[in-house]
């Protein structure tokens, strides 16, 4: 445990106040931040971190993001707090996007982070820590190749009087992989980068490839959002438009993945195409 001493002087004794401080970890399901807990509870001890999670719709959150985040928590001998969207059980991000009208309206974060993750966080920070700032030290999942996010985060938590520090980037680590304790990391990440939502709306053409290619469901419904809002998730173009090249990709046996650099991947995408003799956006004949 580390403690915070504060000297009181009075006019007949000198008091001592012990503060416990706290370490609350943005416990998101993912491996780092299952790294950042594990870090933090083998330096302070458990009765003093919080693993903050805002749980996602099972409808987009892989079940196995899900056993991950419980399987480290009882290793932790830990509960997991959690900060959640009133609704979140069915509110995925394309539907809370398609209630707001948007997928972000100009420089704002996307939609769906904000209203799924940060506006239940700011909550619970208000709620539980708005007169013990002073108490807590927030912890993130970012390593040392995230200078820019480290930055900013740190600011904008300053700001608001909040501590942060980056385990991943700062600290002498004990740690590099949970299968180094026997716990599995999540099975998105045979294909994925990050553990993120199924349908990401900050993801790129790749990740909707997979998508198209795994997830049909959340791809027509990602199209039916767009249709609806009028805008597309990606900057230059709807799903719609990309979908025949999607289905010669598929058609020619192209492995949705996102463990490729994404340079090397079209390229890849392209120079097969070419092969066939396929690369207009007409759909290949499998696809009929």
């Amino acid at each position: 445990m580390l403690y915070k001493e504060c000297l009181l002087i009075s006019t007949t004794r000198i008091l001592y106040v012990v503060v416990v401080m706290k370490y609350i970890v943005c416990y998101s399901g993912g491996h780092s931040s299952a790294l950042v807990a594990i870090e933090a509870v083998r330096r302070y001890g458990k009765e003093d971190v919080i693993l903050l999670n805002h749980n996602i719709s099972p409808e987009v959150e892989h079940e196995d993001i899900k056993r991950f985040k419980n399987e480290v928590a009882n290793y932790l001998g830990l509960e997991i707090t959690y900060a959640n969207m009133e609704g979140w059980e069915h509110k995925t991000p394309l539907r809370v996007c398609k209630e707001l009208g948007g997928f972000k309206f100009g420089m704002s974060p996307v939609l769906c982070t904000y209203h799924l993750k940060t506006k239940p966080f700011e909550k619970y920070l208000k709620e539980n820590w708005e007169d013990k700032k002073e108490e807590i030290t927030i912890l993130y999942g970012f390593d040392k190749n995230e200078k820019s996010r480290i930055q900013r985060r740190s600011s904008i938590l300053g700001q608001q009087g909040y501590k942060t520090d980056y385990p991943l980037a700062f600290w002498d680590r004990t740690i590099e992989a949970t299968e180094e304790i026997g716990i599995k990391r999540p099975s998105v990440y045979e294909l994925h980068r990050h553990a993120n939502c199924i349908g990401c709306l900050k993801a790129g053409m790749q990740s909707w490839y997979l998508v198209y290619c795994l997830y049909p469901e959340v791809w027509q419904e990602a199209k039916e959002t767009e249709e609806y809002i009028g805008y597309s998730i990606l900057k230059d173009k709807f799903l719609e438009e990309l979908e025949p090249k999607f289905q010669q990709m598929k058609c020619q046996g192209m492995t949705p993945t996102e463990k490729v650099n994404p340079q090397a991947f079209w390229r890849k995408v392209e120079k097969e195409l070419q092969e066939i003799g396929q690369i207009s956006w007409l759909p290949c004949e499998c696809s009929f």
